[in-house]
């Protein structure tokens, strides 16, 4: 029989998927409805890809030229900055390219002309930078990606003092700009558009960035919220050794005393993710269901599974504290 663990190991992977599929859907439903119909652009490779589709009159179609470009991006990242790129990136550039150029097929004229064309363009930039923003925030959440410049970013930040941050954004107002370089007809109409309507595109396509960023912040920020439980039980090695060993989480044994009872006992404290609450919830129940738990949310954790603390004088603490003969090897980490 396979062990509680196990099931609960497939299920959370299957969800993973049904997670990042869901926001791969949502982030090209956001182009098919409100920005492609209003030939909007965006930055990333999904804004290269929609000034290629707009200047070919939809020719070649979004999802061609973005599976294309991000094949390339992934393969000199690959040569660059090693296989640091797993399948759920790979998957969800695949799936988004399909998504792009079959979804401007599925959804009806109808739909986008009441909730995007007849609404203007502002509304349509808004809604449809939101979509996009909680597409990307629900994959990243996951541990996926959609690829795009953020690689591009990466390889340069990699060799110069450039924050990947201030480099992408500098690529997505050269990408915004470029589409007035470019023809682009209307979708709808198939009319070329003047200069002062893509003028007011680039405008809109500034705007589109910052509220996409915005969301997709706002949605990071919530997802990757972190929990610390004190965990008191009689079966605290077996909690232990279960947390670490199936859980694959760091775990910290304290001496503790009951005044109460006087009794000399053992608490341990984790800090994990709260999307992994529920599942180390169970777990700790099935070995003790007496177990005392107590939960509270924490900020600011750093560290081995976490977030990294950056910056010039955390990099020469790391590197004297590890060349000290002092150091300890074994040292705990979450």
């Amino acid at each position: 029989m396979s062990s509680p663990i196990i099931k609960d190991n497939i299920w959370r992977t299957i969800k993973e998927y049904l997670v990042l599929t869901l926001g791969i859907l949502i982030y090209n439903s956001g182009w098919a409805i409100f920005m492609i119909p209003n030939n909007l652009v965006g930055g990333g490779v999904s804004g290269i890809s929609s000034i290629i589709q707009y200047a070919t009159n939809g020719h070649i179609m979004m999802g061609y030229s973005y599976f294309v470009i991000n094949a390339i991006l992934l393969l000199v990242a690959f040569l660059v900055l090693g296989p640091s790129f797993g399948g759920k990136t790979i998957y969800a550039i695949v799936l988004a390219s399909i998504g792009l150029n079959v979804l401007q097929m599925v959804y009806p004229q109808s739909l986008i002309q009441s909730i995007s064309l007849a609404n203007g363009k502002l509304m349509a930039t808004i809604m449809g930078a939101m979509m996009s923003g909680l597409g990307i925030g629900l994959a990243i959440s996951v541990g996926g990606s959609t690829g795009g410049t953020d690689i591009i970013a990466l390889i340069v930040s990699k060799y110069r003092n450039i924050s990947p941050g201030r480099m992408i954004l500098l690529m997505d107002v050269v990408i915004i700009l470029s589409s007035l370089l470019f023809p682009s007809y209307n979708k709808e109409t198939g009319e070329l558009l003047s200069m002062p309507d893509k003028v007011t595109t680039v405008v809109y396509g500034l705007i589109l960035v910052t509220v996409n960023s915005y969301t997709l912040d706002l949605y990071i920020s919530g997802s990757k919220q972190s929990i610390q439980l004190f965990i008191l039980s009689e079966k605290y090695e077996q909690i232990a050794d279960a947390i670490t060993k199936e859980l694959r989480r760091g775990v910290t044994v304290l001496p503790a005393l009951g005044w109460y009872t006087k009794k000399t006992s053992h608490a341990l404290v984790v800090i994990t993710r709260k999307t992994d609450l529920n599942l180390l919830l169970r777990y700790i129940k099935t070995i003790d269901k007496d177990a005392f738990l107590s939960v509270s949310s924490v900020s600011g954790v750093y560290g081995k599974g976490f977030d990294l603390l950056k910056g010039s004088k955390v990099k020469k603490f790391d590197d004297e504290k590890s060349s000290s003969p002092e150091s300890v090897e074994g040292e705990e980490k979450h």
